[in-house]
């Protein structure tokens, strides 16, 4: 209980010291309008979030526009998440009604549940549909989530191969990506959406650390810094196993220090002696995005704002 109380209060103090990321471009609102004009045409929504930050990757444009629509919570990339950290979210969202499955699009991992998982959900459309004769007719399946978060790597693991776009159909629109799989799923694949505004501040810092948000609209070493003062609260023997630092070198450092400090263990130097700080960034972010730091959650269900499920159900 008390690691919780300095977990929070950490939060709280980095609320104080971050500045606001803001992205949204023009065709991020198209696709906003596509994704409410479509959603008569579909039977359910597959959520992609990314399992290290099941809230920030939350659009609640998305929840407002699906309404009622049966749903199916998807954390992607559990492969690099904490895994006792995603069985705590899949445990938290289970206790409020809200149906999840944790997998890995990259290397297939838990991809095979996806279908069974969709089928349960429907489970009662399914039956209706058996009643009347009409169990051939095809699921249809919209997938939405956050830039990044694996959609296309999803639908690519899904249709293999034999990937096909579905031929134009009455009341759909041309350039909607209809792909029809094997299992009598037809799939709808929209494109990364964010929000207009990120209200709390943490969100689009962490969604940036993530790479769902452009690299060249935020100062990158100073999102580096911040990750690694995060790391090196929550994770410390990853930092110290991947950037071969020790606790007695990094121990009261400032932020940017520590990250002049990788970048020196890594032999990023410029003449003068001079640390090359934005190469370091750019190194630091890439190897947490492809997971080569080790297994990082960045946030838990207890220091997670309590309306991230609340407003769901």
């Amino acid at each position: 209980m008390q690691d919780n109380k300095e977990e929070m209060q950490q939060e709280q103090e980095y609320l104080t010291q971050t500045p606001s990321i803001q992205w949204f471009p023009g065709h991020m609102a198209k696709t906003r309008r596509v994704m409410k004009e479509s959603l008569g045409l579909v039977d359910i929504v597959v959520e992609l979030r990314d399992a290290r930050i099941p809230k920030s990757s939350r659009n609640p444009e998305i929840e407002k526009i699906i309404g009622d629509k049966p749903r199916l919570v998807v954390f992607n990339k559990a492969d690099i998440a904490d895994p006792a950290v995603t069985k705590q979210w899949q445990e938290y969202y289970k206790s409020h009604g809200v149906r999840t499955l944790a997998l890995d699009c990259r290397s297939g991992r838990g991809l095979k549940e996806l279908v069974p998982a969709v089928r349960e959900v429907l489970a009662d459309l399914l039956a209706k549909r058996k009643a009347k004769g009409m169990q051939s007719r095809p699921i249809r399946m919209m997938i939405v989530g956050v830039p990044n978060v694996g959609k296309s790597s999803l639908i690519n693991r899904l249709a293999g191969s034999k990937r096909v776009k579905v031929e134009d159909r009455p009341g759909v629109t041309r350039g909607k990506q209809w792909v029809r799989l094997e299992s009598g799923i037809e799939l709808l694949d929209m494109p990364g959406v964010l929000w207009p505004k990120f209200d709390d501040k943490q969100v689009g810092e962490r969604l940036a650390y993530t790479g769902a948000i452009k690299d060249d609209v935020y100062d990158m070493e100073w999102v580096a810094m911040r990750f690694l003062d995060l790391l090196r609260s929550r994770y410390p023997k990853l930092l110290q196993e991947r950037f071969k630092v020790t606790e007695q070198e990094y121990e009261g450092l400032e932020p940017f220090d520590l990250l002049e400090l990788v970048g020196k263990k890594r032999g990023m130097m410029l003449s003068g002696g001079v640390v090359n700080t934005e190469r370091a960034a750019i190194t630091v972010l890439d190897e947490f995005r492809s997971g080569k730091i080790g297994r990082i959650s960045l946030e838990r269900p207890h220091t997670a704002a309590q309306t991230a499920v609340q407003e769901e159900v």
